[in-house]
């Protein structure tokens, strides 16, 4: 359950409320920032009772609480100027990993006469292989903040690990938390303290509760900017990469008030098969796309199979202009497609 205070409630009556709680065995976490508290396991409203700072509650059915859409109905934020959230589209493209100056401040310049406002590209890359390219680290980090800066773009790059989280956040506009640390519950635990957005990635065996918990997991720590991503989950079909779960975009909307963006190159692992879940993912409801590209995807230091050339991306971006009018969102007066 939520229970949600009065603008005058002080620090020392929430204190008073913990305790009455604790005393009943009934373990309570305040939200930081929100004027809000969560309170487990409790059922019955009428043992609040007599404390007249709380405004009221609301009994969440779900194990998610706070990414629930019980809890509120939208979630919209800026990033530095631009629209993100549930009555929006955005498009967010780049490398797999940043390789070289030219390399990105090609891909930069590219994006920018498209009008695209945010840029991806990895520094640090988790790869299944040690032997494999894992990034330019900090340098890769400083040329992708530098190329997006000329061409007034906005930065998404994956954080790995807490002792790189100043190093990232100072370089970034949307931390990209992957697959492999949507799990990594202390790590998501730390970045409910930040106020820096975080695109959170299903895990490739995460079913959608538990989804949901992750992000849970952040926004309880205060930091209510997240973006979920749909990146294909992992099948017993060696024939295919990852199944990318079309289905799980309408899915969410029905549970939970946070945006979806869908990850179709890494979800199909092809770049033939990118566009068709692009478009299929924009059908189906989602809040924007993640595309990898390269401006020679036979060159690329990682996931080359999956980039889509240049042209490719253009071609993709036509299509899309023609889905536009079946692609708006609930609200269409506050509809926006960066393209």
């Amino acid at each position: 359950m939520i229970v949600f205070f009065k603008h005058s409630a002080t620090h020392a009556q929430i204190a008073e409320l913990q305790l009455h709680l604790k005393q009943l065995g009934l373990e309570s976490q305040l939200v930081p920032g929100k004027n809000i508290c969560l309170v487990h396991k409790l059922t019955d409203d009428t043992i609040l009772a007599g404390f007249d700072f709380i405004s009221h509650t609301k009994a969440i059915s779900s194990s998610f609480q706070l990414s629930s859409n019980q809890y509120k109905e939208e979630t919209n934020f800026d990033v530095n100027g631009i629209p993100v959230g549930s009555a929006y589209v955005n498009i967010i493209a780049g490398p797999c990993s940043v390789e070289s100056e030219e390399q990105i401040f090609k891909t930069a310049e590219f994006l920018s006469k498209h009008q695209i406002k945010f840029i991806r590209g990895g520094a640090y890359k988790p790869r299944t292989s040690p032997y494999s390219f894992r990034g330019l680290g900090k340098e890769g980090l400083k040329m992708l903040h530098q190329a997006a800066k000329q061409y007034q773009l906005n930065v998404v790059t994956e954080l790995m690990d807490l002792s790189l989280l100043d190093e990232v956040q100072q370089y970034t506009d949307i931390i990209q938390i992957g697959s492999r640390n949507m799990a990594n519950f202390y790590l998501l635990g730390e970045l409910g303290k930040i106020d820096t957005p975080i695109l959170l990635k299903r895990g490739m065996q995460a079913n959608v509760n538990e989804w949901l918990l992750a992000a849970d997991y952040i926004l309880s720590g205060g930091n209510d900017k997240v973006i979920l991503c749909e990146r294909g989950i992992r099948s017993f079909d060696p024939m295919s990469r990852n199944v990318m779960d079309v289905g799980v975009i309408p899915l969410i909307q029905s549970l939970s008030h946070l945006p979806i963006l869908a990850d179709p190159s890494h979800g199909t692992g092809d770049s033939r098969f990118v566009g068709a879940l692009a478009k299929a993912s924009l059908v189906a409801g989602a809040n924007g796309l993640m595309i990898e590209i390269h401006p020679d995807p036979k060159k690329a230091l990682s996931d080359a199979n999956q980039a889509l050339s240049f042209e490719a991306f253009e071609t993709l971006l036509s299509e899309i202009e023609l889905l536009k009018p079946t692609i708006k969102k609930l609200k269409p007066t506050s509809y926006s497609l960066v393209v």
